[in-house]
């Protein structure tokens, strides 16, 4: 009886142990594909900046209203990654929280 006791008990260790370092591996693969959807996000954005950007600075007639759309397209820009970085710390957070079962 005492034997039967102990394969149960590892066992349930042995699959406690799969379960978590699925959940250790997914968390991993969230966090990575995160990571990238955020990189893809801020290349898209900084790519549509520069567009707009230039075809602004093309319409322009005078230095100062260039001067002035750079500088608008730049804060686009800078807003577009703030944004994105807000996007990824939420993800981890969801990932991380996921991850140690808070969710």
């Amino acid at each position: 009886m005492n034997d039967e006791r102990i394969k149960q008990v590892l066992d349930i260790e042995r699959e406690a142990r799969q379960i978590h370092d699925t959940a250790v591996h997914d968390s991993e693969q969230l966090l990575i594909a995160a990571d990238q959807e955020v990189g893809s996000i801020i290349e898209t954005a900084q790519s549509e900046a520069q567009k707009e950007a230039r075809r602004l600075v093309a319409e322009a007639q005078s230095k100062e209203e260039s001067a002035h759309i750079l500088a608008d397209a730049q804060e686009k820009v800078n807003r577009t990654k703030d944004i994105s970085g807000e996007n990824f710390e939420h993800a981890v957070r969801y990932v991380l929280d996921r991850s140690t079962g808070k969710e």
